[in-house]
């Protein structure tokens, strides 16, 4: 079983780091100066514990992967940039290939089936940071985080079981679970607070604001029939690397290094859709995905509103 991991960011670079270390194939598929670094001095994860520098085989583009049936892809992008990665992959890889989405919300899975069969959830509990090019930290040890796996839409088979022992035998508690999605479910819920993170910058300032954005999602699943595992983060266990604590979630390290677009779309927006189509109020949620994605657009990098701020625009955007 080769894993070909695409998308080597926080999530990808550090699974792909610590299966190669436990005996797997691996290939990275990384862009622009991340690629470069990579290529030209290896890849660097910082853990708790130790800092180790990996000589993976990274490219630039699927183009240049020989792929193999039976090669497993991670896929590990954000949200918005899914579909052209997999237009990419569709073209330079054969249909018997499997296509695991170790990615936050859960439209990814539904994206890959429309162009591969052989499509895998894995609900990512896994606190990292891509730092620098060439850099990624790793917030947990000796356990990396958790990464559960089941075949999509539901299911459990050999593959499952294959990718579950793969991961826990690469330092991360993995399970095959046939009901894979409604552990997605669970973890979408949490990521509902990655937007208040982003804007208002870590600590309990936002805690309301998250609260409430989650009774939103927790109504809009009811509605839809879509039944949530509780899934417990892990970023109370993280520890500093390198003397540095973790400063925030994904969506904060989007806005801190100013790339310009964030996955609320697929997080707080995913609620909003569900919302608009059963008939749930979800102000709170539409107005974190719009702020969100504002502050990404103009630049704006996190911590830069306040709760009251929020609370104001809130107000004047539902009258209440």
């Amino acid at each position: 079983m080769r894993f070909v991991v695409y998308g080597a960011g926080a999530i990808g670079g550090t699974v792909g780091a610590q299966l190669f270390r436990h005996g797997h194939d691996v290939t990275l598929i990384a862009r622009g100066a991340h690629y470069e670094a990579v290529r030209d001095h290896g890849l660097r994860l910082d853990t708790p514990d130790e800092s180790v520098t990996l000589d993976i085989p990274v490219v630039s583009r699927p183009a240049d992967v020989k792929f193999a049936p039976g090669d497993v892809v991670l896929l590990a992008m954000k949200t918005q940039d899914t579909l052209a990665a997999l237009a990419e992959l569709s073209a330079a890889a054969p249909p018997e290939i499997v296509v695991a989405c170790a990615q936050n919300g859960v439209e990814n899975e539904r994206l890959a089936l429309r162009l591969f069969p052989d499509v895998y959830g894995v609900c990512v509990v896994l606190p990292a940071a891509f730092s620098e090019p060439g850099v990624i930290e790793a917030y947990l040890a000796p356990v990396t985080g958790q990464l559960d796996v089941g075949r999509y839409p539901r299911g459990d088979d050999e593959t499952a079981r294959s990718l579950a022992e793969a991961f826990t035998g690469a330092t991360f508690e993995s399970q095959a679970r046939p009901d894979v999605m409604r552990y997605k479910y669970g973890k979408l819920l949490n990521n509902l607070g990655n937007a208040v993170e982003a804007l208002l910058g870590p600590g309990d300032q936002g805690k309301e604001i998250v609260r409430r954005a989650r009774e939103e999602g927790a109504a809009c699943l009811r509605a839809a029939g879509v039944d949530a595992a509780d899934v417990r983060p892990l970023v109370g266990r993280s520890r500093p690397v390198r003397g540095r604590p973790r400063t925030g979630g994904s969506t904060y390290q989007s806005l801190q290094r100013g790339t310009g677009a964030v996955e609320v779309d697929y997080l707080n927006g995913e609620i909003v859709l569900l919302g608009r189509e059963h008939g749930v109020p979800t102000p709170v949620n539409e107005l974190l995905r719009r702020l969100a994605n504002r502050s990404a657009r103009e630049g704006r990098g996190p911590g830069r509103m306040t709760a009251e701020e929020f609370w104001t625009a809130l107000e004047e955007n539902t009258g209440r």
